[in-house]
């Protein structure tokens, strides 16, 4: 189930999503939430080609940002369903990581589906993929999360 646009968390561009997780400023990779339910968030991504891209080397952004990009949509996701800023995570491990391309280009749209939910962490997979579906990266991710304090 896709929550509607109207119920939505108002303000979830850029500035709103950096509100929610741990990745500020420029690092914060993505532009907007499209959608997301219980299990699953979709967003759009800051472009690759934008001028202030904290990740371009040598005028590009590596497919291996990627995974940054998927771990950002995890994070967000985490909020939106724990209505919290989401608090930070350790990625602990990947998994089936696969790159299509070289360096990404074009609009991206970042999707994360939670696997597995645990006291001690998450497991998501994610895919960017192009404006008409043509996966650029995809695998799965474990995050560890920090020790609640005994209540």
């Amino acid at each position: 189930m896709t929550v509607p646009a109207s119920l939505l968390p108002p303000g979830l561009d850029r500035a709103g999503i950096a509100a929610l997780i741990p990745h500020q400023g420029r690092m914060c990779l993505l532009a907007a939430l499209l959608s997301w339910d219980r299990t699953r968030i979709i967003c759009r991504a800051v472009p690759p080609a934008a001028a202030d891209h904290p990740l371009r080397r040598a005028g590009q952004v590596s497919a291996l940002a990627g995974v940054e990009y998927g771990l950002q949509a995890a994070a967000l996701h985490g909020a939106l369903a724990n209505a919290a800023p989401q608090p930070p995570g350790f990625l602990a491990a990947l998994d089936d990581v696969s790159f299509h391309v070289a360096a990404l280009t074009g609009e991206i749209t970042v999707t994360a589906e939670r696997l597995l939910e645990d006291p001690r962490g998450l497991v998501y997979g994610f895919t960017l993929a192009t404006e008409t579906g043509e996966t650029l990266v995809s695998g799965r991710a474990v995050i560890a999360l920090a020790a609640r304090p005994p209540a």
